[in-house]
């Protein structure tokens, strides 16, 4: 059984012989009925036993996993959220709180409409081993797993000046990161900078930007960013795509936009105004002019051969600017927009 990408599915308790509701997820790639559980916050053997599986069984990218203990409505033509609340003898307001919505929200044929409040599933952290090799730094390896430097030496009780021998044994933090609902396909995940999105979207990421308005889209690299991302178009055809739906001029005004990364679909925001770097020095070596008059010094420009000098940003859920450390609203705004919320 195939269930379409995106969609959680009701089925009926007889196909399953359970007395509770259920739900069919996809499988995506790396997915495991562990990981599967963990993010749907179910029983694992309970999750095992409604799919008729084992602790053992192979999972493959498409197939329909029961996820048992969900409560839901699919959204059919006419529906809205005050039709839905009286089908189902719910509070009108406790629905819309349930489902981060309001009472101007419309809702998309196939959206899944939540009956009952589920707590969200948290992200986790395991850790891996690493040995050191020659050559290695805490900042290429901060970079390699897409962590920042600062959580890896935290993670080794170290400092970034360590000195690190061949051999060396460090703990490696690896971020687990559960897919959250969307309000529908038109929408993107709602995920946190700081604990969620700069993992799922690391340094060294090529992913699609797609601009929410009007669905053109333009590949972009993530390079650098601690408070937010740092991105660079990946072609000078990308750079091109990106300075058209910015009307025909790079700019500091941020637009709702989609990222679509390993599968998922992030809600964010981004500016198109290049800065603070030179497509003509070498990235990450001091160069005497950069982008966006920020003078000589560090060069944040590592893709070359894309006509873009330095980098532009991209912001998701509570990410902070670089020069205040403080939220913009603009731009948390536009990712709501992206959310759908």
């Amino acid at each position: 059984m195939r269930i379409r990408k995106g969609y959680a599915v009701i089925i009926a308790a007889l196909i399953v012989g359970l007395s509770v509701p259920c739900a069919a997820y996809t499988a995506q790639k790396g997915d495991s009925y562990w990981k599967i559980s963990k993010s749907y916050g179910t029983d694992f053997s309970e999750l095992l036993k409604v799919n008729k599986k084992t602790a053992e069984s192979v999972l493959n990218i498409g197939d329909a996993v029961l996820i048992p203990g969900i409560d839901a409505h699919i959204a059919k033509g006419g529906d809205t959220y005050w039709k839905i609340a009286k089908k189902y003898n719910i509070s009108f307001s406790k629905l819309l709180e349930i489902n981060n919505a309001d009472a101007s929200s419309e809702l998309d044929i196939g959206q899944v409409v939540y009956l009952t409040q589920t707590e969200p599933a948290e992200p986790w952290v395991s850790y891996t081993t690493y040995k050191i090799k020659s050559g290695d730094t805490l900042w290429g390896l901060a970079e390699k797993y897409g962590i920042p430097c600062a959580e890896l030496c935290g993670a080794n009780k170290m400092s970034e000046n360590t000195v690190l021998y061949i051999g060396m044994s460090i703990n490696v933090p690896v971020h687990h990161v559960p897919e959250t609902p969307r309000i529908s396909e038109k929408y993107g995940e709602y995920l946190d900078w700081w604990t969620q999105a700069q993992y799922v979207v690391p340094t060294g990421a090529e992913f699609t930007v797609a601009d929410f308005y009007t669905g053109k889209s333009f590949m972009a690299k993530r390079t650098t960013g601690a408070n937010h991302a740092d991105c660079e178009p990946l072609t000078s055809s990308d750079t091109a795509a990106m300075k058209k739906i910015w009307g025909g001029a790079f700019s500091w005004s941020a637009r709702p936009v989609l990222i679509h990364y390993n599968g998922r679909v992030i809600a964010a925001s981004a500016a198109s105004y290049e800065h603070g770097g030179n497509e003509n020095a070498a990235g990450g070596a001091w160069t005497s002019w950069r982008s966006g008059d920020y003078g000589a010094g560090y060069n944040y420009d590592w893709v070359k051969g894309n006509d873009y000098n330095g980098h532009f940003d991209i912001h998701f859920l509570n990410s902070t600017t670089h020069n205040t450390g403080k939220i913009s609203e603009e731009h948390q705004k536009n990712i709501k927009i992206a959310a759908g919320r």
